[in-house]
């Protein structure tokens, strides 16, 4: 009995965990849309993702490293690279951009420049890609926000 209420809860607490994490945004569509706050915490992501990089490179420099510091900043580059793209693909691709949006092909190709250069941020600490990535979401906010 004290067995299965153990792993119910272990499950529950599973749920919990995943269940705050999955969506970006509703997808019923709820019509609560604040595309600026996007793209500011996309910004934020990359400037999260800069500065782990950052971090990992300094602690590989040292002689004594503590491995467990080196993981938990790499593993907080992939959670912000991938909360970028959760943003990217459920909110601006799924809701945002409508197939009769003009500029529809410029934007999509954007969008997916910025789920190339997440995907090469977690390859890698090449601080280019963070640069680059910026940049795209620059040209984006631009064009998306264009009258």
């Amino acid at each position: 009995m004290k067995k299965r209420a153990l792993q119910l809860l272990i499950g529950m607490s599973c749920l919990a965990l995943f269940a705050g994490t999955a969506a970006a945004h509703c997808e019923i569509p709820c019509g609560i849309y604040d595309d600026q706050a996007r793209i500011t915490m996309l910004l934020e992501h990359i400037t999260t993702i800069e500065k782990s990089m950052n971090q990992i490179k300094a602690i590989e420099k040292e002689k004594d490293h503590h491995a467990n510091q080196l993981v938990r900043w790499v593993m907080n580059k992939e959670q912000h690279a991938n909360e970028l793209q959760e943003i990217v693909t459920r909110y601006f691709m799924t809701q945002r951009i409508k197939l009769e949006t003009k500029m529809y092909e410029k934007k999509l190709g954007l969008l997916h420049q910025m789920l190339v250069y997440a995907m090469k941020c977690k390859q890698t600490t090449d601080l280019n890609h963070t640069a680059k990535l910026k940049s795209v979401v620059k040209e984006f906010e631009q064009l998306y926000f264009a009258k």
